[in-house]
């Protein structure tokens, strides 16, 4: 099985911005925690993070014929990006949608998804653990 992982804005800065909310974890220790997983499940993965929407749309049509599945925590991109939206629909990739904080018990601009109807699933507030709970959907649902 190979997934695509992609991380939106501001991922880069866990473990120093609002740890209260994110926890102390940095994404250099969350990807080779993911990573550590994904090799006992034979998995193969491409991880990527980025700051800029169209990015993640190129990224998802360089990759959509490579990846059986992608994994994406779109951030702040999860409340308004059409485009990225579109850009999985366009895809036809099999997505999960995740966050590390539980969204739904956030502020209230933060509760809405307009990424999740295009997506399997959507798992948050799991810390790192949401990336594995995806992979482990990834695997019981091919």
């Amino acid at each position: 099985m190979r997934i695509l992982i992609i991380h939106g804005p501001n991922l880069n800065l866990l473990g120093e911005r609002e740890v209260e909310i994110y926890g102390k974890l940095t994404l250099k220790e969350i990807n080779s925690y993911i990573r550590k997983y994904a090799k006992t499940k034979k998995i193969k993965l491409k991880i990527f993070q980025t700051n800029h929407e169209g990015k993640i749309m190129d990224l998802i049509a360089t990759h959509r014929k490579w990846a059986h599945w992608l994994i994406i925590n779109p951030a702040a991109f999860t409340h308004y990006s059409y485009a990225i939206r579109d850009a999985i629909k366009a895809a036809d990739i099999k997505t999960v949608e995740v966050h590390l904080s539980d969204i739904k018990n956030r502020e209230s601009f933060r509760k809405k998804s307009v990424i999740l109807p295009v997506c399997l699933k959507q798992i948050s507030g799991l810390e790192k653990n949401s990336y594995i709970k995806a992979m482990d959907f990834c695997l019981n649902h091919k």
